[in-house]
């Protein structure tokens, strides 16, 4: 039938209507599309909104506690500096060391951050110290980190060591302490202020973080002095590892996206380091926290949106489909014609196929080459060649007949598509007992590995073969591989690399896979 005698008359869609039908489904998809697009857009703006918003929150926190503790360890350092000149001007006659114990005391009651203030002299003895009954002498702090560090270290600045518990009272502290020096410059001592850990704490509490929030303080080389929420095993852990600190590592401030190594919370933080000392502050509030009042607002208009959307679209679609209900006898016309093509290509793929091992044929193998070698061209990627025979297949066919050689053949194809792994592998009868295998995207090496894959598979068949070497059938197999975008290598190149490499594995004594390189 031809064009012209299409019963258009008899109920199919004339052209003035197709029209229609498209543009009022295209104007019905605009309006959806639209809805949706724009309630996405609010959605999407409101959510970037509310992260701004808790990272001007974040940040403005950090750089608060990160004042507070500047400025709270500076009050106890410069205590230090006054103590560490006294006792190196004044010595340490029983006369000075009063007067000094009347200072520490006096220091330690005017800052309420202060745990208290400790003299150490050069063997880690207690000289003097603010405890409420002064143990001068009867302590020995030889081993602690800070005696440790300033012996070994010329260094006069500040020293803040790792948080502990105090030895007096068991509560946590931050010890900041100064070398003390001999008029020779020989290490003397120590002058040692230990800062309350529940300062901090107390600080941190009026800070609204959220439930879920958290307040990291630590050293710039990650080991943790104190965290909200408190958690005694935390204190001293090294966290320099995690994402935040190696962000810390190469700015001094900052906002950033991590996910916790301690809890496993995904957090928005904010940190920067101390202006004066060695040490940073991250607050971070939590991503699901701060998004949950737009997710819920989010879900609620979205829900009206969407009831929208599907009322304007069973709406529309009911009136696209009465205008195409007309398109009915043109829609059987077309499914007859469409029918008609899928028979006409089950024929032609037919065409393409070995009636007797089911392989495809050499007709569809030579497609099959052109086709993946112009794609190999076109990206550059290797093609590999395996062109496979059934060694002494003539005196099979004379030993055991012309139909037990079919039954052969058709073993060998079924092993040989058992052994390929990719939908895109194509596997072709070539002519007579010849096979080849074409591998996309595969080099000499993987194409060599299948081709020895598909020799163990047909010689793990044990089909007896009385006139061959072997007592059972086997196959020789030729292997190439080249990439034409780079070589310049011919579809002819090709299958004469793996022709010369089958003969060299029949010259070789059959039974073996042999590859050539393009």
């Amino acid at each position: 039938m031809t064009i012209s005698d299409d019963p258009i008359s008899a109920g199919a869609v004339s052209p003035a209507r197709m029209p229609l039908v498209l543009w009022a489904t295209v104007f019905l998809v605009l309006i959806c599309v639209s809805l949706v697009a724009t309630n996405g857009w609010r959605s999407w703006n409101a959510r970037a909104i509310q992260l701004r918003e808790a990272t001007v929150s974040t940040a403005n926190y950090a750089r608060l506690l990160a004042r507070h503790a500047d400025d709270t360890i500076a009050a106890a350092d410069t205590v230090l500096v006054d103590l560490v000149e006294r006792i190196e001007i004044d010595g340490r006659g029983s006369a000075a060391l009063q007067r000094l114990y009347r200072l520490l005391i006096t220091h330690t009651w005017e800052m309420q951050a202060l745990q208290g203030i400790f003299i150490y002299d050069e063997q880690g003895r207690d000289l003097v110290n603010s405890m409420p009954q002064a143990t001068s002498g009867n302590v020995n702090s030889a081993g602690r980190e800070y005696v440790i560090f300033h012996r070994e270290h010329l260094d006069r600045g500040p020293h803040i060591g790792r948080a502990t518990q105090s030895g007096a009272t068991g509560e946590w502290i931050i010890p900041v302490s100064r070398r003390i020096e001999h008029p020779s410059g020989a290490f003397a001592g120590v002058a040692l202020a230990t800062i309350s850990m529940d300062h901090f704490k107390e600080y941190y509490a009026g800070v609204d973080i959220g439930k879920d929030g958290a307040i990291v303080f630590a050293h710039d080389n990650g080991r943790l002095l104190l965290r909200l929420p408190f958690n005694d095993d935390q204190i001293g852990k090294d966290m320099a590892g995690s994402p935040l600190f190696q962000r810390l590592s190469t700015e001094l401030s900052g906002n950033a996206i991590f996910t916790a190594k301690i809890d496993g919370i995904e957090r928005l933080y904010s940190y920067r380091h101390l202006e004066r000392y060695p040490l940073v502050i991250a607050v971070a509030q939590s991503r699901a926290e701060v998004l949950a009042e737009w997710r819920a607002n989010t879900y609620i208009v979205s829900s009206g949106m969407a009831l929208l959307v599907i009322f304007l679209a069973l709406l529309g679609t009911r009136l696209i489909h009465q205008i195409g209900r007309r398109a009915q006898t043109e829609t059987r016309l077309r499914q007859s014609q469409r029918e008609l093509q899928a028979s006409n290509q089950t024929l032609q793929a037919h065409a393409l196929e070995d009636g007797l091992t089911g392989l495809a044929n050499r007709r569809g193998f030579d497609a099959g080459l052109c086709e993946e070698f112009a794609r190999a061209m076109r990206h550059g990627r290797p093609l590999a060649l395996i062109m496979i025979d059934v060694d002494y297949f003539k005196q099979y066919n004379d030993t055991y007949g012309h139909p037990a050689g079919d039954a052969c053949l058709r073993s060998i194809s079924a092993a040989i598509k058992d052994s390929q792994s990719r939908p895109g592998d194509l596997s072709a009868r070539y002519g007579g007992e010849e096979m080849v295998v074409l591998l996309p995207d595969t080099s000499l090496e993987g194409a060599l590995a299948v081709a020895e894959r598909i020799r163990a598979t047909i010689l793990a068949l044990q089909m007896p073969h009385a006139g061959s070497s072997f007592g059972m059938v086997t196959i020789s197999a030729g292997v190439a591989a080249c990439v034409p975008l780079r070589n310049n290598c011919g579809e002819s190149q090709l299958l004469e690399a793996a022709d010369q490499a089958l003969y060299l594995a029949k010259a070789g004594g059959r039974n073996r896979c042999c590859a050539v390189s393009q």
